[in-house]
């Protein structure tokens, strides 16, 4: 399967029609030394649209998110059994490349994270660090860039400004340069951890714009806590409790005709 092969070795692998799967779970247990995160997670999540994670803390959605490019394994001590799939790909196959991985599978942080360089240098550095020396040329470059802050709605606000440090933009912009800078990398799934957590009621109502727009183009996962949030912006959600996924549906079925007592529970505010 090209997918796989191509996961496991150089190139970003191509998107899959839509109604098929672009992350598949099976049976997944993760533990962080002897204290289970999750329980037998067994999902499908679909392209071409946006998923949200939901449910109270601690329940398990932000670890979920992480194990599907493995970025888990940073914080050490943490096993991983069952399988995921990404693109057709097991990723904890032996001949899985992790740097190929996360170039597929990017990652937007709760808090803006923007290198404290230029915001020129913001959008290549991913780019250079995995291109050989010498292949990009400075033009190549400079539509890349003017090419991701389009794409992200930065490159009037930012178009003059370049060499400035990233730092000196709004959190808005900054958490919309942290889009930008995964797109010279040609991702196909962006995973979001709570991405307008730090942001101001218009800065959320630009990125959850900005996220729609997307949409079609990438596999986009989102956690969220914020219940509007994910009613607005999701096509369809999962509710987790206690690391086991309780019920995944389109949105708009989720939330007038939950399936799951603990599910109406949740979204009526009864906990969490």
């Amino acid at each position: 399967m090209s997918t796989a092969t191509n996961i496991a070795h150089s190139a970003t692998p191509a998107l899959r029609s839509a109604g098929e799967t672009s992350i598949r779970t099976r049976n997944v247990d993760l533990f962080y030394g002897d204290f289970q995160a999750l329980f037998g997670v067994s999902i499908d999540i679909k392209p071409g649209i946006i998923t949200s994670l939901i449910g109270p803390s601690g329940c398990g959605k932000t670890t979920l998110l992480r194990s599907f490019n493995r970025i888990n394994e940073r914080y050490g001590n943490v096993t991983t059994n069952g399988v995921i799939e990404v693109l057709g790909k097991n990723i904890y196959d032996d001949d899985v490349s992790l740097p190929e991985l996360r170039k597929a599978v990017g990652m937007v942080f709760q808090r803006p994270n923007p290198l404290p360089i230029s915001i020129y240098e913001n959008i290549i550095f991913g780019l250079k660090a995995h291109t050989p020396k010498g292949e990009l040329k400075n033009s190549d470059l400079d539509n890349i860039v003017e090419s991701a802050l389009r794409e992200v709605q930065l490159w009037d606000a930012t178009r003059d400004k370049l060499k400035a440090k990233a730092t000196i933009l709004t959190l808005e912009q900054q958490q919309k340069l942290c889009i930008a800078r995964l797109l010279p990398l040609k991702p196909q799934v962006i995973l979001m951890d709570e991405p307008c957590s730090a942001l101001d009621a218009e800065g959320i109502t630009r990125v959850e714009e900005l996220i729609a727009e997307m949409r079609a183009r990438f596999t986009i996962v989102m956690v969220t806590h914020n219940m509007g949030q994910a009613k607005r912006a999701s096509d369809e959600c999962i509710f987790m409790y206690l690391g086991e996924i309780v019920e995944h549906a389109s949105t708009g079925d989720l939330f007038l005709n939950p399936q799951q007592e603990q599910t109406a529970m949740y979204i009526e505010g009864r906990y969490g």
